[in-house]
């Protein structure tokens, strides 16, 4: 299905293309070569992760039109079956006047929060080391048609995707960062939504930009892109057998954001319709309406110095992030500390990173991964706290 979309959107590339006039015809390369690999800081001190990756962009316009498309090439030493080539995002754009219509395979936004889900639900995460990754990478792109209508003080998003893509989750055990039930358990895959008009994903955004403030308010039509878990005890094997589940859910939502003095003030409300709800053992899924609110809060002191806040209450359950960042000698190197705070249960994730920029190209980092909790979000990966290094080389 995924291959039948891409090609039919070459199709309506080169057709947009030839009926474009004689405009100037504009290609854009460029991408970037990295390669990260971590180390568990307690015993037994084995790999956590060892990927090296080719990044690829291509960008081809010709007036108002313009293809893009985005590939990773990755081999993966711990994990054969991450190895491989894979695209990332393909679409084509056309513009007219106001208006920006995009088709394929890409990344959708919404709201104002920094690295928590709140409005933005469109795009999935790729779960597969959890957070232990750059917050960009983990986006899942999605095969959507989006018209945008966008003007100097009012834009307006509409979303309509006929395949959902769903959160990538690490069910295989010699994965450190896989999900585990108990130390006995057998979780399967897929029950992912099948491809039927029935099943489309879709919503809008409207935003105002305007003196002093920015709002916008949205709806979206979706599914619960991290699963829901059935899980019932099999007597005969003594295991527990795991099913995800992905149910529909409606969100309305609105953000804002305003700026005092140093400060940015950043909020996000949303309303989950009949949202899916986890399952105790041997039991149904039940549905209820869920409120979900963020509150965050910006500080630029000045001296390259950034500070942030944010608290989060999504299901009976509170977040909080930290992130405090300082660029240093001249800007070539960026000191960046960003926690995870499991409020309810008491648990923590940081990642603290020192990157230093050898020049535009090289950037060379340092980091550590910490994570302490008893119970809650981080519990299974109380264990996995690492050192990492990353050499990321653009062109």
């Amino acid at each position: 299905m995924k291959l039948r979309l891409i090609f039919m959107l070459m199709s309506i590339s080169v057709a947009a293309f030839a009926q474009d006039g004689d405009g100037v015809f504009k290609v854009k390369v460029k991408g970037f070569a990295d390669s990260y690999h971590a180390v568990r800081c307690s015993e037994p001190n084995d790999w956590m992760s060892s990927r090296t990756r080719l990044r690829g962009e291509l960008s081809l316009a010709k007036n108002h039109t313009e293809l893009f498309f985005s590939a990773n090439a990755v081999y993966n030493s711990l994990l054969k079956d991450y190895s491989g080539f894979k695209i990332r995002e393909l679409y084509v754009s056309q513009t007219f006047g106001n208006f920006d219509l995009r088709a394929g395979r890409q990344i959708i936004t919404w709201g104002v929060a920094d690295a928590l889900r709140i409005t933005d639900l469109i795009s999935p995460m790729d779960y597969s080391e959890f957070l232990a990754q750059d917050y960009d990478d983990i986006r899942i792109p999605e095969n959507a048609l989006r018209l945008k209508f966008a003007k100097k003080s009012f834009s307006m998003d509409l979303v309509f995707a006929p395949v959902i893509e769903t959160f990538e989750m690490p069910f295989e055990k010699e994965n450190p960062w896989a999900i585990s039930m108990t130390e006995n358990d057998s979780i399967l895959s897929g029950g992912k939504p099948n491809f039927k008009f029935k099943n489309m994903e879709f919503g809008g955004r409207l935003s105002w930009f305007l003196s002093g403030v920015d709002f916008s308010v949205c709806t979206l039509r979706t599914f619960n892109k991290m699963p829901v878990f059935t899980m019932n005890f099999i007597p005969e094997s003594g295991k527990l057998l795991c099913l995800p589940n992905y149910k529909r859910v409606t969100m309305t939502g609105l953000d804002v954001s305003v700026p005092v003095w140093k400060f940015v003030v950043r909020g996000e409300f949303a309303e989950y319709f009949d949202e899916a709800q986890q399952p105790d053992l041997n039991g149904e899924i039940t549905f209820k309406n869920t409120s979900n609110t963020l509150l965050g809060l910006d500080f630029y002191p000045g001296g390259d110095w950034n500070l942030s806040f944010q608290y989060a209450y999504q299901n009976d359950n509170s977040t909080a992030t930290v992130r405090i960042s300082k660029e240093l000698f001249r800007n070539t190197l960026n000191i960046n500390t960003f926690a995870y705070i499991d409020v309810t249960n008491g648990g923590v994730y940081d990642r603290t990173t020192f990157d230093y920029a050898v020049n535009d190209m090289l950037h060379i980092a340092l980091g550590f991964d910490y994570f302490n909790a008893d119970k809650g979000m981080f519990k299974m990966y109380d264990k996995n706290s690492e050192v990492f290094v990353k050499i990321k080389c653009s062109f």
